[in-house]
């Protein structure tokens, strides 16, 4: 049955309208920017079905443009329409934390880590920058390796963040693996990064590793 003969208040429109955003299901908000489906089934059906065969919308939105495309039932449009809509909530977290109140709640600051990193490819480096207040000044990606690691050097973050002349750093990277325990590696380079950053007073609050579920925190875990 198409979604038009649905009760009105069960629509994903017309209950999202009436009730907010957050009353829809996954399936429902993706159906939203589906508009309809195919093959006799209706867009929230298709939405489900793209979302179970992925395991969660965020592994759905994951794939990229190139992964997108290849879904039965996403176009070109519907494609693009998905990626813009995740391009601005980003953007938008980006905004509120970007020069506003102190950067003090974990969650916001890992999230905003896993909507840049989560989809890359290969392993990605990246900072956020902090006034002495904890306010985020910029986020800047600062290394990029392959899929099995990236270099990261202890100088080139002493010099951005002298650049930006910030007080405090929040570090993140990426496991395109999907597991996000730290390994010894990343354990290291945190250690000498705090070291490095200690001599020129620039106190490093957390460290995130983003890969599939929430971001793993250092500093939640005591590793700071």
């Amino acid at each position: 049955m198409s979604i038009r003969h649905w009760p009105e208040a069960e629509r994903p429109r017309e209950k999202l309208l009436a009730r907010g955003a957050q009353s829809l299901s996954d399936a429902e908000v993706l159906a939203l920017f589906l508009g309809s489906g195919s093959s006799g089934e209706d867009a929230v059906s298709a939405a489900r079905g793209m979302i179970g065969r992925h395991g969660s919308l965020g592994a759905l939105l994951g794939l990229g443009s190139s992964g997108l495309l290849r879904e039965r039932g996403l176009g070109p449009a519907r494609c693009a329409l998905l990626l813009a809509a995740q391009e601005l909530g980003t953007r938008v977290l980006a905004a509120q934390l970007e020069r506003g109140p102190a950067v003090t709640d974990e969650r916001s600051a890992g999230q905003l880590f896993r909507q840049r990193l989560h989809q890359q490819p290969q392993e990605v480096f990246a900072c956020m920058f902090l006034d002495s207040r904890h306010r985020m000044i910029a986020f800047e990606e600062l290394f990029r390796g392959t899929i099995d690691g990236s270099e990261v050097h202890p100088r080139e973050v002493v010099r951005r963040c002298l650049g930006h002349n910030a007080a405090a750093v929040i570090f993140g990277h990426n496991h395109p693996s999907g597991v996000n325990e730290p390994s010894a590696a990343d354990r290291q380079i945190t250690r000498r990064l705090q070291d490095s950053l200690a001599l020129i007073d620039v106190r490093v609050l957390d460290h995130f590793i983003v890969g599939d579920g929430e971001p793993y925190s250092f500093a939640a875990r005591g590793m700071l």
